[in-house]
């Protein structure tokens, strides 16, 4: 009887040690850093993204959530008092305001997890954030909870605030994304600057064409995947009626991409200089 369960005993603490072993294998590969070659693809989706986004959202609601020029001009035109509806500009106030507090989670968050390299881990999760905020966003107007579309009669509905800031907060993680990436010719939530970079480029006419100028092909697909982006976005909207669609899309996206970088390739040199 002793021997049987010293037996058991045995085995318990085996199965504990190999309980162990995998949750610290399991660690291990979520703290590699990751490959920073193919780092621009999710990125480039991040752009496409931000012209779902902003159409859908300008056009049901009033107010971007990502490109924040357009609401600061947005919130000076309601401090003259030129805004077409009431409280227009509290809502660009709004996605103002959660865009700097998601600049500054997301940027302490990569640099509290993964200080001074991006790794799988601390890359998964953060899409991941943002993709329970695009989520929420989608099921608070799916349930009806929050109207679809802004009120045609001029009326103030609060509660449209809550979308807004929440799609906002989570913009601000592609761009600290990017830069965390060390990909910064892809902010993808601006096309301005983006633009700017692009024709000051002394290397624009650099041959071969996809491999003579990466920084240019990326700049370059980041401003035609937000336009397709936009122009989707509204074809959805004006299709559908309903902004749900668009959110329940990018969520979709955003998910996925969460899941690829905790299979994304490793970076050797890192990792063996680790």
């Amino acid at each position: 009887m002793q021997t049987q369960s010293q037996a058991e005993a045995g085995n318990a603490s085996s199965d504990s040690q190999s309980d162990r072993s995998f949750v610290k294998r399991s660690l291990q590969q979520l703290r590699l850093p990751v490959d920073g070659n193919l780092a621009n693809l999710p990125l480039l989706a991040c752009c496409f993204i931000t012209g779902l986004l902003d159409t859908t959202m300008f056009e049901a609601y009033g107010t971007f959530v990502s490109m924040q020029t357009g609401n600061t001009i947005f919130l000076a035109l309601g401090g003259s008092n030129q805004n077409n509806k009431p409280y227009d500009w509290a809502r660009s106030l709004c996605s103002i305001g959660c865009f700097a507090i998601g600049a500054l989670f997301f940027s302490r968050f990569y640099r509290r997890l993964s200080p001074g390299q991006a790794q799988r881990g601390s890359l998964s999760l953060g899409f991941l954030i943002q993709a329970v905020c695009v989520c929420l966003a989608a099921a608070l107007i799916q349930a009806g909870t929050i109207n679809e579309r802004q009120s045609s009669t001029g009326a103030t509905d609060w509660r449209e605030i809550a979308p807004i800031a929440l799609l906002s907060f989570q913009a601000a993680g592609q761009i600290v994304a990017s830069r965390v990436l060390a990909v910064n010719e892809l902010p993808t939530v601006v096309i301005t600057s983006l633009l700017c970079d692009l024709m000051s480029d002394p290397k624009l006419v650099t041959m071969p064409i996809f491999h003579g100028n990466r920084k240019r092909n990326n700049r370059i697909a980041g401003f035609v995947l937000t336009l397709v982006g936009s122009i989707l976005g509204g074809w959805m909207l004006k299709g559908t009626g309903e902004v749900q669609p668009v959110l329940w899309l990018v969520c979709g996206i955003k998910f996925t991409i969460s899941f690829a970088w905790l299979i994304w390739k490793v970076d050797q040199v890192e990792e063996d200089s680790n």
